[in-house]
């Protein structure tokens, strides 16, 4: 993981902290933005099968590895494993969790035979959320996301307006049924993606809103 004076997201030079300070009390945007930056991510490799892998993680981790395609444990305040294969899943921590969490799934699973991964700095996440947030999703990209399919605590790695991205629904607002979703993209896509939101979302409404 690179020292945190180092680390630049790949979206800084867009200068959306300015955008936030301009957007406040835009409060009929239909679209929400944020970038989450600099989160810990790690790529775990191991047997599912394996009751003392799935105990180990479980000790690092304090929750199990999801077993259940395209589903996700924990919440996005909090660490999460992501599903991602049979024998993979991406594990997401706040940016001040992160090289500790690494280090805690490191020591756990040395006697097994696993992999850990470091990969916090290859993607970063934008947030989106708002009344229209399912609408523009649904503008770029090809998979079913209707509510009945897709909903809180599921996932999935697809495209979205042709860039390769891992979908996590986050929330569903209760009161209005309205989804939140982290997305997660490499940095090389990052500021296309960006751009294409806000574009997708002109039509709504758009606010910036802190990570």
């Amino acid at each position: 993981m690179v020292d945190a004076y180092l680390r630049q997201s790949p979206l800084a030079h867009l200068h959306l902290d300015a955008r936030v300070a301009g957007d406040a009390g835009t409060d009929d945007a239909g679209i929400i933005l944020a970038e989450k930056a600099h989160l810990g991510q790690f790529v775990l490799r191991g047997d599912a099968g394996n009751k003392a892998f799935r105990d180990a993680v479980k000790k690092a981790l304090k929750i199990d590895v999801p077993r259940t395609p395209n589903t996700v444990n924990g919440t996005a305040k909090s660490t999460r494993v992501i599903w991602q294969g049979p024998d993979e899943w991406l594990v997401v921590t706040n940016p001040i969790a992160g090289a500790k969490t690494g280090k805690a799934l490191v020591s756990a699973l040395k006697n097994l035979h696993t992999a850990v991964t470091d990969v916090s700095e290859s993607r970063t996440v934008i947030h989106l959320a708002g009344v229209e947030a399912r609408n523009v999703v649904m503008k770029g990209c090809s998979i079913d996301i209707h509510p009945r399919v897709f909903g809180p605590g599921q996932c999935a790695e697809t495209t979205l307006a042709l860039a390769h991205v891992l979908i996590h629904q986050t929330s569903l607002n209760k009161t209005t049924g309205h989804p939140a979703y982290d997305i997660y993209v490499h940095r090389s896509f990052a500021e296309y993606l960006w751009n294409w939101l806000e574009y997708a979302g002109r039509e709504y409404g758009v606010q910036v809103v802190p990570g």
